[in-house]
């Protein structure tokens, strides 16, 4: 599954890297980066009508057109690549509503052996570059408030580990390469044979990773270090791990 990443990078950065305009409202924007996204924030995604793209933002957490309320989108922050044309929360929005999750990177959690708790580990591209996470978006429309302004809510696509991502999780987020950006997001691409053969594991040779601080466990600590690898000390059996 994905359910931190960092979101570091500006709006025009992010416009300039996908080739896309700039939401009217992201246009003088200068947000802080959030180096410890959770589920329910408002976050950057590439979206396309016709052939324009642009960058907007999204809740984090898909809430499905036909949801009574809100608050499904917290346990739908991820669709499983496998499931996506026949999940009835997904499936619509696979077939005319995909965008792109811009990420700096993203954490996962590895197991420790005789360990309750577990590492927190940072993964990001070896070059530097950024990720272009596969995702879904929705518009819901508050039942109980039927003139307030729809509510445009996003997830991120997850399928099966690469070798390297293996050694952590189960789970990674899809991640697009270029040439795939523009077959994804087409809205008008209802080919999903086609759009099914983009949800395969990234190249192994492209991901880095390294052991962060436990600070990332909590969603308010937001600060550049919770990227910084630490030093994890070789322990006897039996003992605890302790963070330099």
């Amino acid at each position: 599954m994905c359910g931190r990443y960092v979101s570091a990078s500006q709006p025009d950065e992010i416009a300039r890297y996908f080739d896309a305009d700039l939401a009217e409202a992201l246009v003088d924007a200068s947000p802080e980066a959030n180096f410890n996204v959770a589920p329910t924030s408002q976050v950057f995604v590439v979206l396309a009508t016709g052939e324009t793209r642009r960058v907007d933002t999204a809740r984090w957490g898909l809430v499905p057109s036909w949801a009574k309320d809100v608050s499904i989108g917290a346990k739908m922050i991820n669709a499983r690549a496998e499931t996506l044309a026949t999940s009835n929360a997904f499936k619509r929005a696979f077939q005319r509503k995909r965008c792109i999750v811009p990420a700096d990177g993203f954490y996962e959690w590895q197991a420790i052996a005789g360990q309750k708790r577990k590492q927190p580990m940072f993964i990001h591209r070896a070059d530097g570059d950024r990720f272009a996470f596969a995702g879904l978006w929705e518009l819901w429309r508050n039942p109980d408030a039927p003139d307030d302004p729809p509510l445009r809510t996003c997830t991120i696509i997850t399928g099966q580990p690469n070798e390297k991502v293996a050694e952590v999780h189960d789970r990674m987020p899809v991640m697009l390469a270029p040439d795939a950006w523009s077959t994804w997001l087409d809205p008008m691409n209802h080919d999903l044979a086609l759009l099914g053969k983009l949800l395969v594991p990234a190249p192994a040779s492209i991901i880095a990773m390294h052991p962060v601080s436990l600070a990332v466990n909590n969603a308010r600590n937001n600060e550049p270090t919770l990227i910084d690898e630490v030093t994890i000390e070789p322990r006897p059996e039996g003992a605890q791990i302790r963070l330099l």
